[in-house]
């Protein structure tokens, strides 16, 4: 998705640029020694980066705000001039971070912050001048645009929220910088509401939960960045898995399974040496030759292709596989199951004539909506990825791939929005974005058209002339990857999965130890019925066991007394509080069945 003010409307973009300013000022007042870096609007607020005295405090926090507050009381005016780059030196002699900007700037270099917006010099579109905006104290480099005054501010409605590292420039062989987060709104209802879904947010984060329900972890000793899934996590995961294959297998999709490492010629005829290297575990020697462990799966997916000749009568040939990869993150963007080194992709490749791969990339979309569907995802966001700086293949060739990729969009009739030069080196993609309960958007499905590798490895088939021709070879994953599509599944439900993703769906509870043959019975039914079950016969009280399997967020807590035992019957709970009563458990597993069946909550 396009970044900067594409994101949200101006009047947003203004406010919060604003008040980056006017937080800016509130900490060169505390700190005069402070030094500046960048502070751009970002989606839902803004930041800046500063070089410090000292580490900030929450308390810190809560003054600079009181200071904001006397700044947008002050109603200043906010000054837009332009100076050269000389000026600029002199204005900004003991601030090293804006003196390494201007000289960008001056060079002819095109100085972005992290939302894509030049800090100075272009605003203007005068060669050689530096943009500035000014208000009371305090003057920064900067493109605009901002409020005519700190006053239009609402007193009301902002928010400093957290302190995080943040090195110059993004390079972690430059200094740490203390970057402040801080939100602000129109309206102080608005910033309620906001707040409120970073408190809910918080509450669901994955990495939270995980522990709590015992579902994944990332040890020291094994790797950062790579998941261990737990018992209960691996529950979930073979859920997904079964429910992916069953799918795939009914969508005309044939299985496959690749090897985890490849030579270097391999990598290097697919293009990933030259362009993803840095991405790429480094080499291992086997037999005197360089073998790289695999960032992608398309690769040895072409190499099945090609083990024999196919005819056009053949494709299309769609091929899916659960294929584990590894590439190299920085340990610094590493996040729970969101960002790692070691991740399972739901890949698929479909090899297809010309005049199949419209209706191709059709097929994919709606197979990809459905499952999405499935998980119980009803709103999506869609964006259509263009060619990237670096890319290899003829201008043409892009330009009929996008507007195949546009078609098929089209065909849809659901909106979409362009993600300039956000496609793979390879090819144009198309990328669908699901919206959780918070409406927050999560990667998932992407679909990528690529006419690069066909080339390389000289695949092709026999036309229906005799001669050979290209095929073209569509890239999809669907989930993503299992690792993130989990992380993303556990924030959007909170960890309380519908029945049939629970890793436990039903917890047996005994009230006294004369119950627990019985527990154990229940539980022996409950399994033969397909039903994931534990039984909790610790000498805990039965509230603190209905407490505890709360906690764990398990659907449906049966309670085994006396009654129940003599008749054959369980007292049914929810995790929600609700109390269904005693119910032969034949009419329990029947219910429970058909929520699974269903894929539907309680």
């Amino acid at each position: 998705m396009a970044s900067g003010k594409d994101n949200y409307d101006e009047q947003l973009y203004k406010l919060r640029h604003s008040t980056a300013h006017v937080m800016a000022e509130a900490v060169l007042e505390m700190f005069p020694e402070g030094k500046l870096a960048f502070g751009p609007p970002i989606e839902n607020g803004f930041y800046y980066d500063f070089d410090l005295p000292r580490p900030l405090t929450p308390e810190d926090l809560a003054e600079l705000e009181k200071r904001m507050q006397a700044i947008i009381k002050g109603d200043y005016p906010f000054v837009h001039t332009e100076v050269s780059a000389d000026e600029a030196r002199a204005m900004f002699a003991d601030q090293p971070y804006k003196l390494d900007q201007i000289d960008k700037l001056a060079a002819g270099a095109r100085d972005e912050d992290e939302m894509g917006a030049p800090a100075g010099g272009e605003a203007a579109g005068v060669p050689g001048q530096m943009s500035l905006y000014t208000h009371h104290t305090f003057t920064d480099l900067c493109r605009g645009p901002h409020l005519e005054r700190t006053g239009q501010i609402p007193a009301d409605a902002f928010k400093l929220l957290n302190v995080a590292g943040a090195y110059w420039r993004g390079d972690e062989t430059q200094p740490m910088l203390q970057r402040i987060y801080g939100t602000v709104w129109e309206k102080s209802e608005e910033l309620k509401d906001y707040l409120w879904r970073l408190e809910e947010a918080a509450r669901r984060d994955h990495r939270k939960l995980g522990k709590q329900m015992d579902l994944f972890s990332v040890q020291d000793i094994g790797g950062a960045g790579l998941i261990c899934w737990h018992p209960k996590g691996a529950r979930v995961r073979r859920a997904i898995e079964e429910f992916w294959y069953q799918q795939h297998e009914r969508g005309g999709y044939e299985i496959l399974y690749t090897p985890h490492i490849g030579k270097a010629e391999l990598w290097s005829i697919s293009g990933h040496l030259g362009f993803y290297r840095e991405s790429m575990y480094s080499p291992m020697d086997i037999d005197g030759q360089e073998y790289y462990v695999k960032p992608m799966n398309c690769p040895y997916q072409i190499l099945v292709y090609k083990s024999r000749r196919r005819s056009y009568r053949e494709l299309p040939l769609r091929w899916a596989e659960l294929g584990t990869v590894y590439r190299y993150e920085r340990s610094g963007v590493l996040h729970g199951l969101l960002r790692v080194r070691g991740f399972t992709i739901d890949d698929a490749h479909i090899v297809c004539r010309p005049d199949q791969v419209e209706d191709e990339i059709v097929g994919v979309y709606d197979f990809s909506l459905s499952m999405l569907r499935a998980f119980g995802f009803q709103e999506f966001a869609v964006y259509l990825a263009t060619r990237p700086e670096h890319s290899v293949g003829e201008l043409d060739r892009w330009d009929q791939a996008q507007k195949a990729l546009e078609r098929a969009l089209q065909a849809q009739s659901l909106p979409y929005k362009i993600d300039e030069g956000g496609g793979a080196f390879y090819g144009p993609k198309i990328d669908i974005k699901v919206k959780d309960a918070l409406g927050r958007e999560w990667q998932t499905t992407t679909i990528q058209f690529d006419f690069n590798e066909p080339e390389r490895f000289e695949m092709t088939y026999v036309g229906e002339d005799g001669a050979e021709h290209r095929p073209y070879m569509v890239h999809r994953a669907l989930l993503g990857s299992l690792e993130r599509f989990f992380g993303a599944l556990i924030e959007h439900y909170g960890g309380a999965f519908p029945v049939w993703l629970s890793p436990v769906q039903a917890m047996v509870i005994p009230i006294a130890d004369r119950h627990n043959a019985y527990a154990y019975e229940v539980a022996a039914k409950l399994k033969a019925a397909g039903l994931r079950q534990e039984v909790n016969d610790s000498t805990d009280r039965m509230q603190a066991k209905i407490r505890d399997a709360q906690l764990q967020k398990v659907p449906y807590m049966l309670v085994i007394g006396d009654r129940e035992a003599q008749n054959g019957a369980v007292a049914v709970r929810l995790r929600s509080g609700g109390d269904l009563g005693a119910m032969p458990l034949s009419d329990f597993i029947a219910m429970a069945q058909a929520a699974v069946a269903e894929k539907r909550d309680l």
